[in-house]
C-alpha cells in the first residue's frame, strides 16, 4: 500500500472498524493487512509504519456495537487511548477496545493482530466494560500471556478448518479472552477497592465521637449499599461496625490512661451512650475494668509527686 487513506479504506472493506489517519512519518506510506475468519471471530493481521490514527462518533458504524475489538502488539509499540484509559504497549500485551467508541491510536513502525469477536460472548457488564477497555493487559505472564501466543500462532494457521471445528477453536480462544479479561478486571477492583477502603477508614477515624456512626451512615456517605460496604471489607481482619467499636476503645483506653477524666465522660465523647455497656465492653476486650486504668494513672500521677524534691520554703 502507498497511501494511508486507501489503507484504511481496505481495513473498512475487509470488515475492521473505521480509522481516519491524522499523522504518518514517512511519506513513503507501506503497509499490509492478511484477513482470516475463525467460526464468529474475524482476525487481522496488520502492518503498518508510524504514524497516529483515530475514530471519533461520526466515523463509528452501527454494526460496530455489536462486537470487541482485542488488539495484540507482537512488533514495535503501540499507545491506545479509549474512554480515559491510556495503554502502552509492548510486543505481546493486549488491549480491549470497544469499536463503537472513540479511540485514538500511536505507534512506532507495527505488527499487531486485530481480533472481532461478538460482544455477547464476552458477556461484559456496562461498568466492568468501562473499567476494562483502553487498558494494558500484560502478554508476558498468566492469561494474558496464553491469549497473545495462541492469537499470533493462529492468524497464521486458519486453513483446513471445518466448520464445527472453526466454532470450537473460536469458543476456546474466547474463553481465554475472557479468562484474561476477569484477571485483569480483579487486579483493577483490587486496587480500586483498596484506595475506596483507606477513604472509608479515614472517614470513620474523622468520626467516632459521632453516636450515630454507623455502617449504614458509612455506606450513605459514599454512595453505595450497606451489602457493598460489607463486601469490601469482607476480606479485611474486622467488619465496619467492628472496626468502628475497635477504634473508639482504643481512643478511650487512650483518654483514660492520660486524662483525668471519668470513665462516664471518656464513653461519652467517643460515642458510648451507656456507660456500663462500655465498661463491660471495655473488660471483654482488654480484660481489665476501664475504673482500674484511671486509678492506676491517678496512682501514678501520685507516685510521681511524692518522688519530686520539695521546693525551699515548703
Amino acid at each position: 500500500m502507498t497511501s494511508a487513506d486507501a489503507f484504511l479504506e481496505t481495513l473498512a472493506t475487509n470488515g475492521l472498524p473505521p480509522l481516519r489517519g491524522r499523522r504518518h512519518v514517512s511519506d513513503d506510506f507501506r503497509a499490509d493487512v492478511v484477513t482470516r475468519d475463525l467460526g464468529p471471530l474475524r482476525l487481522a493481521e496488520l502492518v503498518t509504519p508510524e504514524g497516529e490514527c483515530f475514530r471519533d462518533a461520526r466515523s463509528a458504524r452501527a454494526a460496530d456495537s455489536e462486537l470487541w475489538q482485542i488488539e495484540l502488539v507482537t512488533r514495535g509499540l503501540v499507545r491506545a487511548e479509549q474512554g480515559g484509559s491510556t495503554a502502552v504497549l509492548e510486543p505481546g500485551d493486549l488491549v480491549l477496545i470497544d469499536p463503537a467508541r472513540p479511540v485514538q491510536f500511536a505507534s512506532t513502525a507495527t505488527t499487531h493482530v486485530t481480533i472481532l469477536l461478538p460482544r455477547r460472548s464476552l458477556r461484559l457488564g456496562p461498568d466492568d466494560a468501562a473499567q476494562l477497555a483502553g487498558v494494558r493487559i500484560r502478554g508476558d505472564r498468566g492469561p494474558g500471556a496464553l491469549v497473545s501466543s495462541l492469537a499470533r500462532d493462529t492468524v497464521r494457521s486458519l486453513e483446513g478448518f471445518r466448520a464445527d471445528e472453526a466454532d470450537r477453536a473460536a469458543a476456546a480462544i474466547i474463553e481465554l479472552i475472557a479468562v484474561a479479561l476477569s484477571a485483569q478486571l480483579g487486579r483493577s477492583r483490587s486496587v480500586a477497592d483498596e484506595a475506596l477502603r483507606t477513604r472509608i477508614v479515614g472517614f470513620i477515624e474523622a468520626r467516632l465521637s459521632d453516636r450515630d456512626l454507623t455502617p449504614a451512615k458509612v455506606a450513605a456517605a459514599h454512595h453505595m449499599s450497606v451489602r457493598r460496604l460489607h463486601k469490601l471489607f469482607e476480606d479485611q481482619p474486622l467488619a465496619v461496625a467492628a472496626l468502628i467499636r475497635h477504634r473508639r476503645l482504643e481512643r478511650c483506653r487512650a483518654d483514660l490512661a492520660g486524662t483525668g477524666r471519668t470513665v462516664a465522660a471518656v464513653a461519652a465523647r467517643w460515642g458510648f451512650a451507656d456507660p456500663a455497656h462500655f465498661s463491660r465492653l471495655f473488660k471483654a476486650t482488654y480484660g481489665y475494668n476501664a475504673v482500674a486504668l484511671t486509678s492506676n494513672n491517678r496512682a501514678q500521677m501520685i507516685n510521681v509527686s511524692a518522688a519530686l524534691p520539695a521546693e525551699d520554703g515548703d
